[in-house]
């Protein structure tokens, strides 16, 4: 009886090693199937999960409580399955190169627990080779195993999006691979028991790392065009978002829009691509102009901001900003690589001490990565500028009236809105007299 039969009846478990925004929801979406263990080596987590509270948001508090994942922070455990799924971060340096201690050390850690007949596969990340030319070499020293004898291997890259309530996990074509035909089976067969959607074979581990970085590379060149539009566009006088809301009347428009590209996935993966490229002596033309587009937005929405300070009169030092919303996308408590940030960053040029008021994010967290602090919405008042920052679907249905409580009582002509996710009606708010800014 194979490694699939075995999970199916219950005889094997699957381990889930990295119980974030990715993992988390793979365990309990399996343990509606299967038996599974789900570990993270932060036991502040492991023991949120144990008593029913879901931090990311992704799949509630009521699935956490009543899920059958036997959550640990014991490495040990791992060897009481035999299908492991790693689905760690892969984020990048301060240089912009991969960092793959995360990937590395889950690998350490699950090569000393891991016993004969077991299936490994990633979900992290990575630029193709990774998987077999780093990860496999690691789990074969610490297991003391040999890969293709004892274990086998797969890859099959993660698609969740954090805060889509629409595109989940079982709904998302899953890619599969193995190192062999045998194993891009069993991986499948696993998978489909909680993929609705169906899975797609990759031909091989390679080209399913490949085809992770590529798609979400794809999404950032497509962004970074609207954004380089956006910028020319704000010189012409020209409003980005009628603009392509006159293009997305032909069929075969892409719909995309300006915004910031932060987060773990759009704002990362390219670099590991071109990392790889430019290792083996191929400069990336297109991904890396359309990385450094993106990435010079926050200073450019930063800039934008102080202007409109300026045309309103305000003294810019002394001004009275509060950024709505500091997570990386919208309905989503996911603070990492947050643009957000580093258009606060910007701001520090010129003394400015924002108010940040976000109900999504953890106050401690956004401490702990940023080092600022999130203040209510009851400690806003008399504000110069409003900045519309991350469209969270409460921030979405407010009334212009009801951003207005926000204000002093200058008139609408000194009251600065600058609207980065393009949130309000601009006739609207330029007919009532207001300040107003979007990208």
């Amino acid at each position: 009886m194979g490694l699939y039969e075995d999970i199916k009846n219950g005889k094997e478990k699957i381990g889930l090693i990295g119980l974030g925004y990715v993992g988390m929801p793979i365990a309990v979406a399996f343990a509606k199937k299967v038996q599974v263990i789900g570990f993270d080596l932060n036991k502040e987590k492991i023991e949120a999960y144990k008593s029913g509270h879901d931090a990311t948001k992704e799949v509630g508090d009521e699935e956490i409580a009543k899920s059958t994942v036997e959550f640990t922070s014991d490495p040990a455990d791992l060897k009481k399955a035999k299908f492991h799924i790693v689905a760690v971060p892969t984020p990048i340096n301060q240089d912009k190169t991969p960092d793959l201690h995360p990937v590395e050390s889950a690998s350490e850690i699950l090569g000393r627990n891991l016993t004969k007949g077991s299936v490994v596969v990633y979900e992290s990340t990575v630029y193709p080779g990774v998987t077999e030319d780093i990860c496999v070499p690691i789990l074969e020293r610490e297991s003391q195993l040999k890969c293709g004898t004892d274990f086998k291997i797969g890859y099959s890259p993660e698609r969740i999006n954090p805060g889509d309530k629409l595109h989940r996990l079982e709904n998302i074509k899953k890619i599969v691979s193995g190192m062999d035909e045998e194993t891009l089976e069993t991986v499948a067969s696993v998978y489909e028991l909680v993929i609705e959607a169906g899975v797609h074979r990759a031909g091989s581990i390679k080209v399913a790392e490949a085809a992770k970085v590529v798609e979400n590379s794809q999404r950032d060149i497509n962004i970074a065009f609207i954004n380089e539009l956006a910028m020319a566009f704000d010189k012409m006088g020209i409003d980005t978002n009628e603009v392509i809301d006159a293009m997305n009347t032909k069929w075969n428009a892409l719909g995309f829009r300006p915004g910031l590209v932060g987060g773990h996935c759009i704002g990362v993966d390219p670099y590991y691509f071109v990392y790889e490229a430019e290792r083996l002596g191929y400069h990336s033309r297109i991904i890396s102009a359309g990385r450094q587009i993106n990435d010079d937005m926050p200073a450019f929405v930063g800039e934008q901001i102080v202007k409109q300070l300026v045309l309103a009169g305000k003294k810019v030092r002394d001004a009275r900003i509060v950024f709505f919303g500091t997570t990386f996308k919208e309905n989503c408590p996911d603070v990492r690589n947050s643009k957000i940030m580093e258009i606060l960053k910007h701001l520090e040029q010129y003394e400015m001490k924002p108010l940040l008021v976000d109900a999504w994010a953890d106050p401690n967290e956004v401490s702990r990565s940023y080092g600022y602090e999130l203040s209510g919405e009851e400690q806003v008042r008399g504000a110069d500028c409003i900045v519309l920052a991350v469209a969270h679907e409460e921030y979405k249905k407010r009334t212009l009236s009801q951003w207005d409580a926000f204000f002093g009582s200058a008139a609408n002509s000194e009251k600065v809105i600058v609207d980065i996710k393009g949130i309000l009606d601009t006739k609207e708010v330029e007919k009532a007299g207001y300040r107003y800014w979007r990208l």
